[in-house]
């Protein structure tokens, strides 16, 4: 896979994507949108009501799942050790009031990244960011990374490993595919601070 961002100036960036290209990083953006779930309609659009949306209460506990606890993580404490019923408490009250803001704002990079793909009609093409949809772009990919690395269980000690494994290897596809993110997110960043 070959497709990386080029900058278009003014803090915007272009992408030429093959048709393979182009389902894959569909196909794993249609996938964290089902990972994150639908809004607090049940729809994925979310209330009407704009008073409600802003009294809606999130979850007080961090998700069982572990990608999504990497993509919603408690606010305080250790992650990596036990945390205090204080912490714990205050992680609690922190998620409650956030964490469905967050997961909007995922749900809405990723359906963006979406749309962006879709308008190439199932086909190769390029797709043009202005700055806005650029910084949607980076945060609907480093979602996508995050997830990718948790299920892959990467670690910064053996992302070198990565590069090694074999192509009999069944997480070989899945390991393309975060590196290949990968790319995409440094280009992108480069891209858009040319």
């Amino acid at each position: 896979m070959a497709g990386l961002f080029e900058s278009a100036g003014g803090g915007g960036a272009v992408l030429a994507l093959d048709e393979l290209e182009a389902s894959i990083l569909r196909s794993l953006e249609v996938q964290m949108l089902e990972l994150i779930g639908p809004g607090p309609g049940g729809d994925g659009e979310g209330s009407d009501d704009p008073l409600a949306a802003l009294f809606a209460e999130g979850p007080t506990k961090a998700p069982d799942d572990p990608a999504l606890a990497r993509l919603f993580p408690d606010a305080y404490g250790d992650p990596q050790g036990p945390a205090d019923a204080e912490s714990r408490e205050a992680a609690g009250e922190f998620r409650r009031y956030t964490e469905l803001d967050l997961r909007a704002r995922k749900r809405d990079d990723a359906l963006h990244v979406v749309r962006a793909l879709d308008g190439l009609g199932g086909e190769g093409g390029t797709v043009s960011l202005d700055s806005a949809a650029c910084l949607r772009w980076l945060g609907a990919l480093n979602d996508l990374r995050l997830t990718l690395g948790v299920r892959l269980e990467v670690t910064e000690d053996d992302e070198r490993g990565l590069y090694d494994l074999p192509d009999a290897d069944d997480r070989k596809p899945l390991v393309m595919a975060y590196l290949w993110l990968g790319a995409l997110q440094e280009s992108l960043l480069e891209a858009v601070t040319d």
